[in-house]
């Protein structure tokens, strides 16, 4: 999760899709790439990881949840060679991890990951984040993803639901 005021999507997310874990640890980073460094850095490039966070997206409606399939950097200004960071499906199947996610109540999205908030992006069927590529750079093996739709890359929107960043 990304930051302080995200502590209640981790319910949202346990009521609304029905996941249930035993014995995870929750780490809260912070919003970006240094805070995601540091609060992760000492982590078992083995362990399973789901991050859970708010996102924008251009045309998803608020409240949408999205399962990540695949995480960029988002630099709609310069074209370079990247590698590929695939993210895993939802952790149905991981161990201790139980999920009852009704057919059609997640879409399936590439999370584009920014070091400032989007505004506007021709970019559709797809979020915006603050940290998931940085999370999925590290080199865990075993990363998930949840994003919930907090607005439709608005600002203003993005405070009033989670008490954000200033």
């Amino acid at each position: 999760m990304a930051e302080e005021g995200e502590r209640s999507l981790l319910e949202k997310a346990c009521e609304a899709l029905g996941l249930q874990w035993e014995g995870a640890e929750v780490i809260l980073t912070g919003v970006g790439a240094i805070n995601v460094i540091r609060a992760l850095q000492g982590l078992d490039r083995e362990a399973e990881v789901l991050n859970i966070g708010y996102a924008g997206s251009a045309n998803f409606d608020i409240g949408t949840w999205a399962e990540v399939t695949e995480v960029r950097l988002n630099h709609p200004n310069v074209k370079y060679p990247e590698p590929e960071l695939k993210v895993e499906g939802v952790m149905c199947n991981v161990e201790g991890v139980m999920c009852n996610v009704e057919s059609g109540k997640l879409k399936e999205a590439v999370c584009y990951t920014n070091c400032d908030f989007v505004l506007q992006s021709d970019y559709k069927d797809c979020v915006f984040d603050m940290e998931l590529a940085f999370i999925a750079a590290l080199g865990f093996k075993h990363v998930h993803s949840l994003k919930y739709v907090s607005d439709n890359l608005s600002l203003h929107a993005y405070h009033d639901l989670t008490n954000g960043v200033e």
